[in-house]
């Protein structure tokens, strides 16, 4: 923006200057017109208004000068000044437009954080599932390696009674061998005479003793289900001893 000067308007000595120079001006045709006696003495009173009007000239051409000086600073001020509002201007623009960018990436950010936490959070609940799927299979595998372990004990157990009745029913064996091993022929023919009750009655008190052995050597059916058939074969043993001669 620029301003237009007009002195006519604004400059207050040129009004002065203008009547100064119509004053002038009558003079010179004041000394025309004036003779005899008075041309003299009019002369120098011309002469000296003349000297100063020239005065004030000069010195409204000096403030003329400086007004025109202080017009040119002003304008140079003027021009400076727009320039300066044109670049703050461009600058609010520039800032404007970097705020509007700044703006949408920190919207975009803000969506993608939030898309992100929600992601987590989907994650987080797919873990805690899996966790608790894991944590009650792990209680229900540490229930049953308990379990496992009880009867694991308990089959130690029931293993070392079986192995303690199996050597107890294989010294009753091992006994009744030998005891049929000492049955000589005399024994057999005195079982078979009708006054050999004492000695038949003898034979069937220790063939009950071998049954009660073997019997007794079972494994219980309880701990050990392969006992069944050592036990079941004890009341064979048993009737075998009381039958034979």
């Amino acid at each position: 923006m620029h301003i237009v000067w007009d002195e006519s308007r604004h400059s207050p000595t040129a009004g002065r200057g203008r009547r100064l120079a119509a004053a002038v001006a009558l003079c010179a045709a004041g000394l025309s017109l004036a003779g005899g006696a008075q041309a003299e003495t009019m002369e120098e009173r011309l002469r000296a208004q003349l000297r100063s009007t020239t005065q004030q000239l000069q010195q409204l051409q000096s403030e003329q000068a400086q007004i025109n000086a202080a017009k040119a600073a002003t304008q140079a001020q003027l021009d400076a000044a727009q320039k300066e509002l044109e670049s703050l201007r461009a600058q609010l623009a520039k800032s404007r437009g970097q705020a509007e960018k700044l703006a949408a990436q920190q919207d975009a950010l803000t969506e993608s954080a939030q898309a992100q936490v929600a992601a987590s959070h989907a994650q987080l609940g797919k873990f805690k599932g899996a966790y608790d799927e894991l944590l009650t299979l792990a209680r229900t595998k540490e229930t049953e390696r308990v379990a496992l372990a009880r009867n694991l004990a308990q089959r130690d157990e029931e293993v070392k009674v079986c192995v303690a009745k199996n050597r107890e029913m294989y010294a009753a064996g091992k006994e009744i061998l030998n005891a049929y091993e000492r049955i000589s022929t005399g024994d057999i023919l005195a079982l078979k005479q009708p006054f050999a009750g004492k000695a038949r009655v003898q034979f069937e008190e220790q063939a009950q003793a071998y049954g009660d052995k073997l019997y007794d050597a079972q494994a219980p059916q309880s701990q050990a289900p392969q006992s069944q058939a050592p036990q079941s074969q004890a009341p064979q043993s048993q009737a075998a001893a009381t039958s034979k001669p």
